[in-house]
């Protein structure tokens, strides 16, 4: 029980721990042409998965393969937060800098504490607006990604996964709808997170959190959007 306990406070901790690092940052941005910031929860931070697993510094990475010279991402994500909790954080971050590219990743503790759907709906459109903000008013540089479907990991047998499963289906139209009202491009990856049932390589230690390896689709899925919103 103490276990269970514990793991769900990984992911849907509803407090930040005052020794952890509100932004992680890169130092050696300034050597690239393009700057890169991702802000989230969990599913950005990389809960029990190694740093360079991360999703966004694995799109990074495929990025500079195919010659889009950017950094590796500043990041301003925490397991547990909400959209709430996000754009208080960055508030709490102060950082003022602008970047070529923002991606955003968030919901997943709206849809678990049971969070109403107009309340994820108006704060996620102001964590939109900030992600532009960021990325010097060009919602063409701006990625959204979907929630992930935390309903099929091992930490999840026993709930209620139909539930768990419609009501992250509520929240992803929710951002979609209004990616699309903003012009921002969205990235549908909850179908990968969905094909992950079963396979242990998908998650991570904590049986959880997804892994290096499900994250590296999500990497790939994002790819070619980030590459044309970098190039274009």
């Amino acid at each position: 029980m103490k276990a269970i306990i514990l793991l769900a406070s990984l992911f849907f901790a509803c407090t930040q721990r005052s020794t952890d690092p509100v932004m992680l940052t890169n130092p050696n941005a300034s050597g690239n042409d393009y700057t890169f910031l991702s802000i989230g929860d969990s599913y950005t931070i990389g809960e029990s998965v190694d740093a360079s697993d991360r999703w966004s510094v694995q799109l990074a990475g495929l990025l500079r393969k195919q010659g889009v010279d950017i950094a590796d991402p500043d990041i301003i994500a925490k397991t547990g937060w909400t959209t709430a909790e996000l754009q208080e954080a960055i508030q709490q971050s102060g950082n003022q800098k602008k970047y070529d590219f923002v991606s955003l990743l968030i919901g997943v503790n709206n849809q678990y504490r049971g969070q109403s759907q107009d309340r994820y709906r108006a704060e996620f459109r102001k964590l939109v607006q900030t992600a532009i903000n960021f990325a010097g008013g060009k919602a063409g540089r701006v990625l959204v990604l979907s929630i992930p479907d935390w309903g099929v990991s091992p930490f999840a047998a026993g709930r209620d996964r139909p539930k768990i499963a419609t009501e992250i289906d509520a929240f992803n139209a929710i951002a979609e709808d209004e990616c699309r009202k903003m012009a921002i491009a969205y990235v549908d990856i909850t179908p990968l997170s969905r094909q992950a049932a079963g396979d242990a390589s998908q998650f991570a230690s904590d049986g959880l959190h997804y892994s290096g390896k499900q994250m590296r689709q999500w990497a790939e899925t994002a790819l070619p959007v980030a590459r044309t919103l970098l190039t274009n």
